[in-house]
């Protein structure tokens, strides 16, 4: 038995494709066809890069899309305008903070998550054209690299945080709007199955939203957000087999205090009922890495795995190889089952086309550091 690796899904883009990107977001005119070939040339050079960092199970980069969830208003019918999208509680007790944060932003060449869409009209599924290429586009690059992979995934957002970011402005009810977007994303998510690729739902939506929508609101309330989240992502996966499935929590991929977050302990309970074969979750980072030990007394089913966050995606430390080592034995102790592991990262690396605070460079030195301490954990855990 192997402790393999892996990551969250988005890594960095060249800079001439973020540079189309935040100018498509912007409204101006670019070239589509020159950015298709970009985004394409870029998903074989992360492909490549990820062998080269020892990554076991490999994503596309999200090369071809400018954000984890905004992609889908180019996919989907029924989306128009723009809104600005509130941002977390914490920011509210450090207004320093905050400053600082927004003026860092304002200079950056990016695609922002905090003005999204609409739902203005009916959400059907309408381009599965984009789907089948981008699928088709990773597995040419999977083949051309011919690395030794132990698999491969493609992500596609939790219905939740699209119902969450891209709020209702046509449907009568949220429900009704996240039972459109669960029909329109079941598209993407048979799809990545029917290619031979494991399907990741990234769903920031069931911790981030405790501390940005459900700020103000009981802890019940937010705990019945996220049953309701997860029995409509077990709806949409009724024909996707479990095993094949892996879900991305996180409370959010940016820089700040955090210190609004829920605890881990009030939600999982609730995460472990999804269909769902892997968790994904941060343990890397200095304000949640401690709740590696909520599996002690809330266990994973016997049929899952954890894929334990040993990567700290906000920072430019690249971590030593016995602090990664050390975190996978901590989880392996804390699971019960080192066969049950995996290495990954807290959250993507470039979550929203130009937004990373990190560098290409140090991207790849993290994972090559994962891929080092997760060979130290193989020698000691088995």
């Amino acid at each position: 038995m192997t402790i393999h690796t892996t990551h969250a899904g988005s890594l960095p883009r060249p800079r001439s494709l973020v540079e189309l990107y935040a100018k498509r977001a912007r409204g101006e005119d670019i070239d589509e066809a020159r950015l298709a070939e970009e985004g394409a040339a870029a998903t074989r050079w992360v492909v490549e890069r990820q062998r080269d960092s020892g990554v076991d199970i490999p994503s596309d980069g999200e090369q071809v899309r400018e954000a984890f969830f905004l992609y889908v208003q180019r996919r989907m019918s029924g989306f128009g305008g723009h809104w600005t999208r509130q941002q977390g509680r914490e920011l509210d007790n450090y207004p320093e903070f905050a400053e600082a944060r927004r003026q860092s932003m304002a200079n950056q060449i990016a695609v922002s998550n905090f003005e999204p869409p609409m739902a203005t009209g009916p959400i059907e599924y309408t381009d599965p054209d984009a789907n089948r290429a981008e699928i088709d586009g990773f597995k040419a690059a999977l083949d051309a690299a011919n690395g030794t992979f132990a698999g491969a995934f493609m992500t596609a957002p939790s219905p939740g945080i699209v119902m969450a970011a891209m709020k209702n402005q046509y449907y009568d009810s949220d429900d009704d709007y996240l039972d459109a977007l669960a029909t329109a994303l079941r598209v993407e998510y048979e799809a990545a199955i029917e290619h031979g690729l494991t399907l990741q739902i990234d769903a920031p939506d069931l911790a981030l939203e405790r501390h940005i929508s459900y700020a103000d609101r009981p802890i019940r309330e937010f705990v019945g957000f996220v049953e309701r989240i997860i029995a409509t992502i077990n709806q949409a996966l009724a024909n996707v087999p479990r095993d094949r499935v892996r879900l991305h929590v996180c409370w959010g991929n940016y820089e700040s205090p955090h210190d609004q977050d829920v605890a881990l302990r009030e939600i999982l309970p609730t995460i472990l009922t999804a269909n769902v074969g892997a968790i994904m979750l941060p343990f890397a980072n200095p304000r949640h890495q401690h709740e590696i030990n909520v599996f002690k007394d809330i266990p994973l089913a016997r049929d899952q795995s954890l894929i334990v966050g040993v990567i700290d995606t906000c920072t430019n430390f690249v971590e030593h190889p016995e602090v990664v080592a050390e975190r996978l034995e901590r989880a392996a102790e804390a699971i019960g089952d080192p066969g049950r592991i995996l290495a990954g990262t807290d959250c993507g690396f470039d979550t929203s086309a130009g937004m990373s605070r990190l560098t290409a460079d140090v991207v790849w030195a993290k994972l090559r550091a994962q891929r080092d301490g997760a060979d130290l954990a193989n020698k000691r855990l088995f």
